[in-house]
C-alpha cells in the first residue's frame, strides 16, 4: 500500500513516528511522582498549623506566611494527614517494588535512574517527617 501524502509531498500525519508518545514505563514513573507530590502537598498542610512554625522558628526562620495557610488546611486537617498517609505509603510501595525490579537487571546495564530514585526517597522523607509531625501537634 502505498504512503498517503499531502498536496505538499509531505507524508500524512499518521506515517511519522511521533516523538510526544509515552512509553509505559513513563507512566509508572508519572504515578510515583504525582503520589509523592500529594503526599508531600498533604503532609505539609496538615504540619503548617503547629509544627512547621515551631520548627521554622527554631531554626531561625520566620513562619508568620504560614498562618494564612493554617486557615485554611485547619479544618482539613485529619482529612490532610489522611491524604498523607495513604499517598506516601503507596508511592514507598511502588518505589520498593520498583527497587526489587532494578535488582533483576543485567550487571552493568542501566536500568533503574538513580537520581530520580533518591529525589524520590527524600521526598518520601521528608513527608514523613511532616506527617510525623502534623501528628505529634495534633
Amino acid at each position: 500500500m502505498p504512503a498517503m501524502s499531502r498536496p505538499g509531498g509531505q507524508p500524512d500525519d499518521r506515517q511519522r513516528p511521533s516523538r510526544h508518545r509515552r512509553r509505559p514505563n513513563n507512566r509508572k514513573r508519572d504515578g510515583l511522582t504525582l503520589l509523592v507530590a500529594g503526599g508531600l502537598v498533604s503532609a505539609f498542610g496538615a504540619a503548617s498549623c503547629c509544627a512547621l512554625p515551631l520548627l521554622l522558628g527554631g531554626l531561625g526562620l520566620g513562619s508568620a506566611w504560614l498562618g494564612s495557610l493554617a486557615v485554611f488546611a485547619g479544618p482539613h486537617r485529619p482529612e490532610l494527614l489522611a491524604a498523607a498517609v495513604i499517598c506516601l505509603l503507596a508511592g514507598g510501595g511502588i518505589l520498593f517494588r520498583r527497587r526489587h525490579a532494578d535488582a533483576a537487571c543485567a550487571p552493568g546495564a542501566a536500568c533503574g535512574r538513580p537520581m530520580l530514585r533518591a529525589l524520590v526517597t527524600g521526598a518520601l522523607s521528608l513527608g514523613a517527617v511532616l506527617t510525623a509531625l502534623g501528628f505529634v501537634f495534633a
